[in-house]
């Protein structure tokens, strides 16, 4: 508040004045950007006198105090705004590496932020096992499971009397461009699972099992299910001792006998009976693709749900509950109904005996097994499949099931039945019964170790 420190005051805000007037005269454009940003106390609107006049007259007795304040709040105005613009230009001209910085633009910066994990970067892969994976199933099955980017490891088993063998198997698929480790593992036919497939099946989060023998001219279907469920038992046995918490995918006829037997086995050895599950999704496939073939709607929205069981009569599409499917003529659904039943003995009877559908049985457990380790890995997947079940009066039926991360999740219920459909219903209980209790009365007398 001195007279001398206003003199000095002055004498800077003169000095200042004249040097942004010498380069507005330098920089004609720049000048009434100047004149806008410092006013007219800074520098006079033309050179010479007025200017010079006013920066004497802070240097004599007569300069007010308010006046030099007026003029050095206009130059610390000015300054300031320089300062900022010069700093705000030479950040985004060369931003430092930090992560506020990033973050106030909007930018993700890398090198701050925090250290990732491996848990954290990578997505959970699981282990498969393909059981039979060397016979007609078993190969293409194994193929499209290697292709899942969730598989991490692939375990191709089957038996040293395979027409083509196990090891061949895997090295072939071994040579394809994705990450799982494909191995396989070979038993004789004497030899237990459950005594030798330790290393196979530790540690698999799904075993799919396209295993057993098919039904041959003269053979009942108890005879069928004394040597399938004699086979589907021995690796199911091994399931329980090295992997009980594995979802075990069974493709093994008759299911509708063979998933309640061993289910039941699981649960008298008190483990969860809801991780036997019965592959139906061939049955959903081909009414799929039937529909599509009639209707042209487009082939990914249709999903017709198929409950009941897995054989003959037993499988019931239900039409009613799809969009395209409902557009279809009510005179043309029995046909339908009845071309997804005989969907098979079409498929044996086109190649002339000399197979059954094991192309599109391997597509629809490759699509179960993609569902089911969508579930495992967080992404709840709706399938249908054949389980223990509570929707009807009978304890095993397919339906819709929802798979989570831990398998089974939930057991959906039917849902609304047109005419047709409850009728049809009735037909596939009583029969779906007794194949049910023939399941169980294997269970009854065998036991796993």
């Amino acid at each position: 508040g001195s007279h001398a420190g206003r003199r000095q005051v002055c004498a800077m805000s003169a000095a200042f004045g004249a040097a942004l007037r010498r380069r507005a005269a330098a920089q004609p454009r720049s000048s009434l950007l100047l004149r806008r940003c410092l006013g007219e106390q800074v520098f006079a609107p033309s050179a010479g006198a007025p200017s010079q006049q006013f920066g004497k007259g802070f240097l004599t007795s007569e300069a007010t105090f308010s006046h030099s304040r007026e003029q050095w709040s206009s130059l610390r105005h000015v300054a300031l705004a320089g300062v900022t613009a010069g700093c705000a230009l030479a950040l985004f001209v060369a931003p430092p590496q930090s992560a506020w910085f990033s973050s106030a633009k909007g930018i993700h910066c890398e090198a701050e932020k925090p250290k990732a994990t491996a848990a954290s970067t990578q997505k959970r892969l699981f282990k498969v096992c393909v059981c039979g994976g060397a016979g007609g199933i078993g190969q293409p099955l194994s193929l499209l499971m290697a292709l899942d980017d969730k598989v991490g490891e692939l375990c191709i088993f089957d038996l040293n009397v395979a027409m083509v063998p196990a090891e061949g198997v895997a090295t072939d698929i071994s040579h394809l461009e994705m990450p799982s480790k494909v191995k396989a593992y070979v038993l004789d036919k004497e030899d237990k699972p459950s005594q030798k497939l330790e290393e196979c099946l530790t540690g698999c989060d799904l075993v799919l099992i396209p295993a057993g023998v098919p039904r041959r001219p003269g053979m009942t279907r108890a005879d069928l299910l004394g040597i399938n469920a004699g086979i589907a038992k021995n690796i199911v046995e091994a399931c329980a001792k090295y992997c009980p918490n594995a979802v075990v995918g069974l493709i093994v006829n008759p299911v509708n006998s063979v998933v309640p037997a061993m289910s039941a086995l699981y649960e008298k050895k008190g483990l969860d009976p809801m991780k036997i599950v019965g592959v139906t999704t061939l049955d959903c496939v081909r009414a799929n693709k039937f529909v599509y073939e009639l209707t042209g709607a487009p082939i990914r929205s249709i999903d017709i749900p198929v409950v009941g069981g897995h054989a003959g009569e037993t499988i019931l599409p239900l039409f009613s509950q799809d969009k395209a499917a409902k557009t279809l003529p009510a005179e043309q659904v029995p046909d339908l109904d009845r071309r997804v039943q005989d969907a098979g003995t079409e498929v044996v009877n086109a190649k002339q005996g000399k197979g059954s559908a094991t192309l599109s049985m391997a597509y629809a457990g490759a699509k179960f097994g993609k569902g089911v380790l969508a579930g495992l890995a967080g992404e709840e997947t709706t399938m249908c499949a054949y389980v223990k079940s509570s929707v009807t009066e009978l304890p095993y039926f397919a339906s819709k099931v929802v798979f989570g991360p831990q398998g089974v999740s939930k057991v959906c219920p039917i849902g609304e039945l047109n005419e047709h459909e409850k009728v049809r219903l009735e037909a596939v209980k009583k029969q779906l019964k007794a194949e049910i209790e023939a399941g169980l009365a294997y269970a009854a007398a065998n036991e796993l170790s």
